[in-house]
């Protein structure tokens, strides 16, 4: 049986999600007992005001209902560039690892603010 997958993604483009990957790196700025925030860097984009981090991520546990556990994350990012929807592709890829890395593998609700690149997801063991 032949595989019929075909890469729809340009090359450039997947050089630059690497690329971003590669290079992000991130601060914790806030711990509770049921959250974090996490500030997010990328080496191509940064936030307009301040010239600091690309984004932020809050992390939430819910503690109380232990028989149905989400992670609640909320991925936010202040650069006006990764707002724009031909942009999609990369923002999709950084929340994917951007979760990978903080969240890990438990089940998770994702909402991510990016302007046209906005969306919701679920991550399911």
């Amino acid at each position: 049986m032949k595989d019929n997958i075909i890469e729809v993604m340009d090359e450039s483009l997947k050089l630059k999600i690497e690329e971003e990957i590669k290079g992000m790196t991130y601060t914790k700025n806030f711990r509770s007992p049921s959250a974090e925030e996490w500030y997010v860097f990328l080496p191509s984009y940064k936030d307009p005001l301040t010239g600091g981090a690309a984004g932020k991520t809050i992390i939430h546990y819910n503690l109380f209902d232990t028989k149905h556990i989400f992670i609640n994350t909320t991925i936010i990012f202040d650069d006006p560039e990764l707002h724009i929807r031909k942009h999609h592709q990369l923002v999709y890829s950084i929340s994917d690892e951007i979760v990978n890395r903080l969240v890990g593998y438990a089940d998770t609700l994702l909402s991510v603010h990016s302007g046209e690149n906005s969306y919701h997801a679920e991550y399911k063991q």
